[in-house]
């Protein structure tokens, strides 16, 4: 599986692409990040991460782009910012067919390092391990978007097991009703 990650930002966007299957050793394709000047006015700036998200799609064809789900943080400035540029994202995967997964900042560091509440400098750690780098990426935008897919790819098995468990309950359960 090759997992597009999209760590959201209007300044630094980061994005990074792994391959690989949970329980084997994974690979990196690249890392970056799409930057946007702060004085440009916020449509131009959507534009330019637009344009940059379409070339990591065009460079790298991943099977699915896995994007930090936005929260709710004290400064409302920041979070619209973190969600319009994460709606881009989503909407260059949509536009191409590729499947969306969301993913909190407390599952990814808890799948990456074991704990929810790890520091930005252990999931650089952690992604550097995991992924066989001599350094971890900067900046910690970049190692985030890389988190973002190991996270995926780690996950994405047991989510589909669930998804078709509950698919299958409920297919059970409309045919007890109509019998």
């Amino acid at each position: 599986m090759r997992v597009l990650g999209v760590d959201p930002g209007l300044t630094r966007c980061g994005v990074g692409v792994v391959e690989g299957v949970a329980g084997r050793p994974l690979t990196m394709v690249g890392v970056g990040v799409v930057r946007t000047p702060v004085d440009a006015e916020l449509g131009q700036r959507l534009v330019a991460i637009e344009q940059g998200i379409e070339q990591w799609l065009d460079e790298h064809r991943p099977e699915v782009v896995a994007v930090e789900r936005v929260f709710s943080q004290h400064n409302v400035r920041t979070v619209m910012g973190t969600a319009q540029a994460s709606a881009v994202a989503m909407l260059c995967a949509a536009r191409r067919g590729l499947p969306v997964a969301l993913h909190t900042p407390s599952e990814v560091k808890a799948a990456v390092t074991g704990s929810g509440r790890a520091e930005k400098a252990q999931v650089g750690a952690m992604v550097t391990r995991l992924l066989r780098l001599d350094a971890p990426p900067k900046p910690a935008d970049a190692a985030d978007a890389l988190a973002l897919a190991i996270c995926h790819i780690w996950r994405a098995p047991a989510q589909n097991r669930l998804q078709q468990a509950v698919a299958l309950h409920a297919a059970n359960s409309t045919k007890g009703r109509t019998a």
